[in-house]
């Protein structure tokens, strides 16, 4: 038996014995207003949220704020007309002229502003960051109040790839200014649907 062998069996021979934890602990985090939160601190992170009562409003605040805008992409068929780009391609890398990404997400969390996005929202895992502008339209009453609540809601097992956004990419590494843009969508901004 080599000394590494040894060790092992040491170890393994050495366990305490299991215990049984009765107590599940659950830390609620309570705010008056989940909207308001979620909006305050997706601001404080470089995001914008804005509240919608249908998918018209959406469109119509996309054309105001994105006129010029050409390579526009979208996951949700009530948002297709402002299309122009396809998302139906088999390379990723085919996504780098995409200058405006409107996808669904799963939900959202109050306390730091960030958003669910699962693979059965998107079609290639790289759209949400490789966009230039991304917009995520979510049901104001899918924002919950934190990351625990969010953990308990979160299924790759049944979703497949998925990944919080909170806010467009950034970055203080360099000089220790903050850089916005600098790995991904330059702007984001949340479209809350009201119920």
């Amino acid at each position: 038996m080599s000394s590494r062998e040894k060790i092992l069996a040491n170890i393994k021979s050495n366990q305490p014995d299991y215990q049984k934890l009765d107590v599940q602990f659950k830390f609620e985090t309570v705010y008056e207003n989940l909207f308001a939160k979620f909006s305050e601190t997706l601001s404080f992170v470089g995001g914008k949220a804005i509240e919608v009562n249908n998918y018209d409003e959406i469109k119509a605040d996309i054309q105001e704020h994105y006129q010029s805008v050409k390579n526009i992409a979208t996951t949700i068929s009530a948002l297709s007309e402002l299309a122009d780009f396809s998302l139906n391609i088999s390379d990723p890398h085919d996504l780098e002229t995409l200058n405006l990404a409107i996808i669904e997400g799963d939900f959202a969390v109050a306390e730091n502003g960030a958003i669910w996005v699962s693979e059965k929202h998107i079609p290639h895992r790289v759209l949400p960051m490789i966009t230039q502008y991304l917009a995520i339209v979510i049901h104001k009453s899918d924002i919950i109040s934190n990351m625990h609540r969010a953990y308990e809601r979160v299924k790759v097992d049944e979703t497949g790839f998925g990944t919080f956004i909170s806010g467009p990419s950034k970055t203080a590494d360099i000089e220790q200014s903050l850089v916005i843009g600098a790995h991904g969508a330059r702007g984001l901004v949340v479209y809350v649907m009201a119920d």
